[in-house]
């Protein structure tokens, strides 16, 4: 997580009221005589010190253009944590040459489309956490995955998604075996997240690799004659059957910066 941004605190609520005490205290009047009165009212606070630290008030200022123009789904709050559980998914070379040939073929209808960063499938929506809750969150992952075993799947159906608030939109590839184990790794998932009081994930969930995404809803663009052409793409790569099966090795949560490995037996 990015340094904690300077805050400036305004006057406490028992600072006020002690304040006004010593204006109403009986017996004020009674003060040697000399003594200057207490003033009635505080001095104004220059403008050079209110403008020290423009916008610490509201927290830190959420600019969508450092991050390709995504919107968060949530507006960030001081000690929240965003937390997502997933499998992650190592790609090798050739995988990367696929992603190339669909991502060169998908620009010609949509060409803000980008490649993916890193590449993963998700066992929970992005929830808010927080930080105190963090590492008892995992613990209690830990504790519910503790007895699963790795698992082959295979991911070779292509397909479009956007996310709810329909800001973003997905070139996927969507999961066509070992879908069951997946929901199995969900439901403990899902339990976890009750326990904190959490949204659960889907309830018909298409588990899927992300291979590359766009700013706003492009579902349109892409359905029909580009979908079509973009699985003949898949179908027709060298040894894709081999190349798109893999195995889930481990669950990881990222919660901020933070993350956490949970190896599979």
């Amino acid at each position: 997580m990015s340094a904690v941004p300077l805050v400036g605190y305004s006057s406490s609520g028992s600072e006020d009221e002690a304040e006004a005490g010593a204006r109403v205290r009986p017996g004020a009047e009674g003060r040697s005589r000399g003594q200057s009165p207490l003033p009635s009212q505080r001095l104004p606070v220059p403008d050079s010190v209110l403008h020290m630290f423009p916008g610490t008030e509201e927290g830190p200022m959420d600019d969508s253009a450092k991050h390709g123009g995504r919107v968060r789904t949530f507006p960030h709050e001081r000690g929240n944590w965003a937390t997502h559980v997933y499998i992650p998914y190592e790609a090798g070379e050739e995988f990367l040459d696929l992603l190339d040939a669909l991502l060169c073929h998908a620009q010609t209808y949509v060409p803000r489309l980008v490649r993916m960063e890193a590449f993963h499938l998700s066992l929970s929506q992005s929830v808010v956490l927080r930080h105190h809750w963090i590492l008892p969150f995992v613990q209690a992952l830990k504790d519910r995955v503790a007895s699963f075993q790795r698992f082959c799947f295979t991911a070779d159906r292509v397909k479009i998604y956007t996310n709810q608030e329909k800001t973003r939109t997905f070139v996927g590839l969507e999961v066509t075996s070992g879908h069951a184990h997946f929901l199995d790794l969900v439901a403990e998932v899902d339990r976890v997240m009750e326990e904190f009081d959490l949204s659960t994930f889907y309830q018909d969930p298409s588990f899927h690799i992300s291979l590359a995404w766009c700013v706003g809803d492009a579902h349109l663009q892409m359905e029909g004659p580009c979908l079509q052409e973009l699985q003949g793409i898949v179908d027709e790569f060298e040894d894709s059957e081999i190349l798109l099966r893999a195995y889930a090795e481990q669950i990881r949560c990222k919660s901020g910066n933070k993350f956490f490995s949970m190896p599979l037996k």
